[in-house]
């Protein structure tokens, strides 16, 4: 044990004469030679390299802590947060909500716990413009088809799209989470998402009414219909995709409950689009038929004979 304790020691003496005799040798060749903090670590007895080491990573941890404290949710930074991301992730979430499918949840193939704002923020934006401007372009086009239908600009109709389009994203998710967090306290097994993933799949999934709504412009009446079905199936499947994973654990009346609800309120945003913003034709008001006043019958009276001379 003696010689084997001699022949270890002699090996970290040599190391270090070598250091001491070529300092440049231990960063530019450190496949032949012991690294130079590995060896003034193992030489020196007193511990102070291993105690720098330790202030060094105590700091960094530090450091890293303070990166990681959330702001408040006062502060502009506590929001910069949920609009922080790129056009990949956008369009990427944009499709998810477009081509839903059995077994592909949006959440977690899509968000993987980073919700945003930004999407649903402007998807929704978009669709009130576009109800609003459609809603108007028909009435335009369908004046220069029937000059006798009356058309005056409709500035109302961005401020009753933009608040019922913002009031379904936001309201309802908020009634939905609140649900869940109490069927949640009910089953233990539930795991809800959280309110942002909420409303992020929720403004996700009005993206595709985006174009339906412009292929409303085409009067046909059942051509409308029929996009607007597939638009609602579309959105509808997605929502119900993303939430069953959650409401499955719950027992069958109530996710057959709330799943119905869900795909009901969904198809009452559609129709109530499709009758508000393109509701019939005002025509212009037809002026009333002239009456002719009776008047009593003109007599015609005859001259009377002359009378003759002699009488």
């Amino acid at each position: 044990m003696a010689a084997a304790d001699e022949l270890a020691f002699h090996e970290f003496e040599e190391a270090t004469d070598l250091l001491a005799q070529t300092p440049n040798e231990a960063t530019t060749r450190g496949d032949q030679l012991v690294p130079q903090q590995h060896v003034a670590v193992a030489v020196d007895s007193g511990g102070s390299y291993g105690a720098e080491d330790e202030v060094e990573e105590s700091d960094k941890t530090a450091l890293l802590q303070e990166e990681k404290q959330q702001p408040g949710f006062w502060t502009f930074s506590y929001y910069q947060s949920f609009f922080d991301v790129d056009t990949s992730q956008v369009l990427d979430r944009i499709k998810g909500s477009l081509l839903p499918r059995p077994g592909h949840n949006f959440v977690r193939h899509h968000l993987r716990n980073r919700p945003d704002l930004y999407g649903p923020f402007w998807i929704c934006a978009t669709l009130a413009f576009v109800l609003a401007v459609t809603g108007n372009l028909t009435l335009v086009l369908a004046q220069r088809r029937d000059p006798s239908i009356h058309y005056s600009p409709q500035f109302h109709k961005v401020t009753v799209a933009g608040t019922a389009i913002y009031c379904y994203a936001w309201l309802v998710p908020l009634a939905l989470w609140g649900f869940l967090q109490w069927r949640k306290g009910v089953r233990e097994r539930m795991g809800p998402y959280t309110f942002l993933e909420t409303v992020c799949v929720y403004g996700y999934s009005l993206f595709v009414f985006i174009p339906t709504v412009v292929l409303w412009l085409i009067p046909v009446p059942w051509l409308q219909w029929l996009s607007g079905a597939l638009a609602l199936a579309l959105s509808a499947a997605g929502l119900v995709f993303t939430l069953w994973p959650v409401v499955r654990e719950d027992t069958r009346w109530a996710a057959v409950l709330l799943l119905s609800v869900v795909v009901l309120l969904h198809a009452l945003l559609a129709t109530g689009c499709k009758f508000y913003f393109f509701q019939p034709l005002p025509l212009e008001p037809a002026a009333p038929p002239h009456q002719a006043t009776s008047q009593p019958p003109t007599v015609l009276l005859s001259p009377p004979p002359p009378r003759s001379a002699a009488a």
